[in-house]
């Protein structure tokens, strides 16, 4: 099994699966850069800048394809120069290992 976090495949998350507890959360933020907890330790965040609205726009495109390979989808927004993800596993209401797969997977863009 891999071990760095980029290199894992997403698993489908059950509902009922227990989320990730505060300290689990952030033994994983250490491998993944930029990213931060929000929401109680429910939610990672990262915001990122670009030059231009087309740059963004490539960004958000690639991360798209990443989460579609991966059956994990952020929420995303962006504009002219930004792009905020925030990921976190809707069924269960809180933090999956999945969650910092994608994450690794998009710093990795």
């Amino acid at each position: 099994m891999p071990d760095n976090l980029a290199d894992k495949i997403c698993v489908p998350c059950k509902g009922g699966a227990a989320p990730l507890t505060r300290r689990e959360a952030e033994t994983l933020l250490s491998d993944i850069p930029g990213w931060e907890l929000k929401g109680e330790a429910t939610q990672l965040y990262q915001s990122y800048k670009f030059g231009n609205f087309q740059n963004a726009l490539d960004f958000i495109n690639k991360v798209g394809v990443i989460a579609e390979k991966e059956e994990h989808h952020p929420d995303i927004e962006f504009g002219w120069g930004y792009a905020n993800i925030l990921v976190f596993s809707h069924k269960i209401n809180g933090l999956h290992e999945n969650d910092f797969i994608l994450a690794a997977k998009i710093n990795a863009i």
